[in-house]
């Protein structure tokens, strides 16, 4: 267990100072060939009836999660047995590619520039590669706003969740956390095709993102003080908006986010051509400008050293 905090907080590093590896075939693309495969198989097996579709998806769920923990889980007792020093090569490099900060400031930096640059249309293209919304008739509010969105709910979802899960687990965990997010990405929409097949998916998801959202949205409002932001107003715009979204987790970053920059985010948004009728989260002390992509950023960085700082240290503790 010692062995893997310290690939953890060597994986934290190495994407901390080198971003993904881009080059390199990534895990999740792994994962997303087998939900794909999978889903092409069991939809055939149980049929399109509702229960049946529902019951392909729940099985789906349960086979890509036990292929992401134990496939690593495998691979690492098998280095262990050969070397100790092996075992922490491959964590290491495995817990780098789970976390994705550098990744997320990276591209909403392009965002920025493009916005810096007065590029309109550049900044819609370069904000549709991380969010799931039309962007082709956003305004310069609306594509700021949609960066800074994506930044505040992926400082959970794609860092400090998959962080705390690789504290709790090492890297079998770490993939487990990003084999049912992967799934909720891929399966977990409301539209005619994956309305019964991904609704465990994304309920699971929910479920494995219940805690870590709530605990990033605190460190969050602490580091809205560390960083110089208006830390008091990211805990009273958490503790009012936090649950205006859809989904029960999201909100919980995007509204301690909104607070800390006194911004107002969210509101109505379309997706595939449909408008979806969305509440406002924080309120609108002044104008949102491109800055804040890059104050959502530093936001990022700090929430997730101090999780990184605060769990790894009570799991040193607990294993000495």
């Amino acid at each position: 267990m010692l062995i893997s905090l310290a690939a953890c907080v060597t994986g934290f590093l190495l994407d901390f100072v080198f971003g993904d590896p881009v080059w390199l075939y990534h895990p999740v693309r792994v994962i997303g060939n087998f939900i794909s495969f999978g889903e092409r198989k069991l939809r055939g097996i149980f049929g399109k009836t509702e229960k049946g579709e529902l019951a392909a998806g729940t099985v789906l769920w349960f086979l890509t999660a036990g292929f992401s923990f134990v496939i690593p889980f495998l691979v690492l007792w098998g280095a262990q047995r050969l070397h100790p020093a092996l075992r922490f090569l491959i964590e290491s490099f495995w817990c780098y590619q789970i976390l994705a900060a550098r990744c997320l400031v990276r591209e909403s930096g392009k965002v920025y520039d493009r916005l810096k640059e007065k590029d309109l249309p550049g900044a819609r293209k370069a904000v549709s590669m991380i969010v799931g919304r039309d962007t082709e008739n956003l305004t310069e509010e609306g594509v700021t706003k949609a960066a800074v969105e994506t930044v505040a709910e992926n400082t959970s979802d794609g860092v400090t969740a998959p962080l705390l899960f690789l504290i709790l687990g090492g890297a079998p965990f770490g993939f487990l956390y990003k084999a049912v997010n992967t799934m909720d990405s891929m399966l977990g929409y409301k539209n005619e095709k994956y309305l019964y097949f991904g609704r465990f998916p994304a309920k699971m998801d929910d479920v494995f993102n219940f805690i870590p959202s709530r605990v990033t949205a605190l460190f969050m409002i602490v580091a809205a003080f560390l960083t110089g932001m208006d830390g008091k107003n990211a805990w009273k715009i958490w503790r009012r908006d936090r649950r205006k979204h859809a989904s029960p987790n999201s909100a919980q970053t995007e509204s301690a986010c909104a607070g800390a920059l006194s911004v107002r985010l969210a509101g109505d948004a379309v997706y595939f051509g449909k408008l979806h009728k969305k509440e406002y989260l924080g309120d609108p002390l002044r104008p949102i400008e491109p800055e804040d992509i890059r104050r959502a950023g530093r936001l990022m960085y700090v929430t997730a050293f101090l999780v990184l700082l605060v769990f790894g240290a009570v799991k040193l503790a607990v294993l000495v």
